[in-house]
């Protein structure tokens, strides 16, 4: 025992020691820094216009519309009431805005559906609603004056709408 602590007693040693502890103390605050970037919910689909469809009827009240395509598994860990912290994710919108959610409440059900709740981090202000069921995604997002929904179009495909709000039809 004294032999073992009369060779640690040495100068050497004790600056190899002291540079080892200090480089193991110092680097966890630079790995720290690094926040994971955010994934994005849906995408958009780019869809080849189709002379087989008929053209979907313009209704008065969408402004802008377009196809999205979700991120399944990102859209299964919002599901999950459980998992915390959530990754960082966005939503794509129309103009190239990326808002990233932070989400307050997640309501998760046996029959794999969920009801997701939140608002947006800064510089972004408003909300949103989620509600999610298997592979489906219905949204109503309010950020700013601006309204956008999701809606179901057929074989679990979804298009994003921007809602003007003056002019939507009573329920």
């Amino acid at each position: 025992m004294t032999f073992t602590l009369h060779r640690l007693n040495r100068v050497p040693y004790r600056h190899l020691l002291l540079i080892g502890l200090l480089g193991c103390v110092c680097s966890f605050p630079v790995w720290a820094d690094e926040r994971p970037t955010p994934k994005s919910l849906w995408q958009t689909v780019l869809t080849p216009p189709a002379s087989d469809q008929p053209p979907t009827p313009r209704r008065p009240w969408v402004l802008r519309d377009r196809e999205i395509a979700l991120d399944l598994p990102l859209l299964q860990v919002l599901k999950d009431a459980g998992a915390r912290p959530h990754p960082r994710i966005t939503v794509e919108l129309f103009d190239g805005t990326n808002p990233e959610l932070d989400i307050t409440s997640t309501i998760s059900r046996s029959n794999d559906s969920a009801t997701i709740r939140g608002t947006f981090k800064p510089p972004s202000q408003g909300d949103f609603t989620f509600v999610a069921s298997g592979s489906l995604l219905v949204a109503t997002i309010q950020l700013g004056d601006r309204l956008y929904k999701t809606e179901h179009i057929a074989n679990g495909r979804l298009r994003l709408l921007e809602i003007n709000p003056e002019k939507m039809p009573p329920d």
